[in-house]
Formats: structure tokens, C-alpha cells, sequence
């Protein structure tokens, strides 16, 4: 991450960002130490449950992520509470993301069993889920999901857009 940050600040970029959420495992050892200012995934879709009004947020992503910190540490940032899925729905939605998403494949099956992991995360009291991997948003949103989405990968590019563009008209 540092490598890249460096090569980018050498390219003229004002900031930065990174679409892998999973990768923010390793935002506290970079930050501090960047050449640039990033923005974090995780901070951006917290800002965005807020501004929507969500209080508590189901975290999907491969199971790296969803038993990491990189989400609960943003979310209570800002007052979030949240859930993850069971142990053995973590490891079928990882399993699912990196041997069948990743690969192109895309069946009716996995929409349904997220559907089901999304629906027991509503019966937990939660009024939105996180798609916490760049690969859900191919088979999951708001029009098929048992709760409110948030994308993160485009919740970012939105963000990174709407800042590197906030001085352009100045």
C-alpha cells in the first residue's frame, strides 16, 4: 500500500483510496506513514448509513473481512452498531465470493442464500446491509435484498469522485 501511495503522490494524485475492503486490515499500518491522505472504505460507508439514517448494519464481505475490525471500528465511530453473520454463513459467503463470484459465476442459489443470511440479519434488528466486496453488487441490491444495501466499492468511487471534483469549479 505504501509503494503504491508513494508512486501515486509521484504522479500527482491528491489522495487516495482502495476498493479491496478487505486490504483496510492493513489501514493502521499505513496511514500515519502515507504520502497522501486516504479515503477508508469503511469511514465512507458509515457516513453514508448516517446521512441515510440507519442505526445498525449487517457486514457481508469474504470471511477475512467480516472477522476483522476494519468495519466494526468505522461503524462505532460513528455510532453504528452491527452484526455479522454466523461462522458457517461467513465461511459459504466466502466461499461463494472467491470461488464462484470471483470465477464469473453467478447462479440463483447464491442470491437466494444471501437473501436468507440478509433476512436472519433483519430479524436481528438490523435496517441495512453492508456489501462489503466488490463482487456482491453482481448479484445483490436494493432490488433483491431483504434490507436497504450499501455498496461500498460504489459508495467510495462516488466519495473519491465527489472530492477530487469539490475544488473544480473554484
Amino acid at each position: 500500500m505504501l509503494d503504491s501511495a508513494a508512486k501515486l503522490a509521484r504522479a500527482g494524485a491528491d489522495f487516495l483510496i482502495c476498493p479491496d475492503n478487505t486490504i483496510h486490515q492493513a489501514w493502521h499500518l499505513v496511514q500515519e506513514r502515507s504520502p497522501l491522505p486516504w479515503l477508508h472504505i469503511a469511514d465512507v460507508v458509515a457516513r453514508e448509513a448516517v446521512r441515510r439514517g440507519f442505526r445498525r448494519l449487517g457486514i457481508t464481505g469474504t470471511h477475512w473481512l467480516v472477522e476483522s475490525d476494519v468495519y466494526p471500528r468505522q461503524l462505532a465511530a460513528h455510532g453504528l452498531a452491527f452484526v455479522r453473520p454466523q461462522p458457517n454463513e461467513r465461511d459459504a459467503i466466502g466461499r461463494l465470493i472467491m470461488e464462484e463470484l470471483v470465477c464469473g459465476i453467478q447462479t440463483p442459489g447464491q442470491v437466494s442464500y444471501l437473501q436468507g443470511v440478509i433476512a436472519g440479519m433483519k430479524a436481528q434488528g438490523c435496517d441495512a446491509v453492508i456489501l462489503g466486496c466488490t463482487e456482491l453488487p453482481l448479484i445483490l441490491d436494493d432490488g433483491n435484498s431483504p434490507l436497504p444495501t450499501l455498496d461500498s466499492t460504489r459508495l467510495l468511487a462516488r466519495a473519491a469522485l465527489q472530492r477530487a471534483t469539490a475544488g473544480a469549479d473554484a
